[in-house]
């Protein structure tokens, strides 16, 4: 993320490039100001979506244990695949859909944390 950063020459505490910057920028310093803002849209899903992938493993993996760790192993390459894909500037962020499996792996995680809490409870 750093690396993007410094790239696009946008300061701390500013969380993304603003359209503005964006706009009246150089074409190199605009395409460092988007992959910047790629990368930093990809960080904040996976911050959104990370607290549950390891609530959904902690639960599922109580009576699941092989199989949550399977799906977690997915999770995790594809949320890696997810991002680099994002931050791709060639293809305008539509490389993230070729790391679109860990969202599969997360609802299902999801699925089986319910089925457990369930079983769990009515045990």
């Amino acid at each position: 993320m750093g690396g993007f950063r410094k790239a696009a020459k946008v300061p701390y505490p500013f969380e993304y490039a603003s359209y503005e910057q964006i706009q009246t920028a150089s074409p190199a310093s605009s395409k460092a100001m988007l992959a910047f803002n790629s990368a930093q849209r990809a960080h904040q899903n996976f911050n959104e979506n990370h607290p549950t992938a390891l609530g959904a493993m902690a639960i599922a993996g109580l009576k699941y244990p092989a199989a949550t760790a399977v799906l977690g192993a997915v999770w995790s390459v594809n949320r890696v695949i997810y991002a680099v894909g994002y931050t791709n500037g060639s293809e305008g962020g539509k490389g993230r859909y070729y790391g679109a499996l860990w969202m599969l792996a997360h609802y299902v995680m999801i699925g089986m944390a319910g089925k457990a809490a369930w079983d769990l409870a009515m045990a």
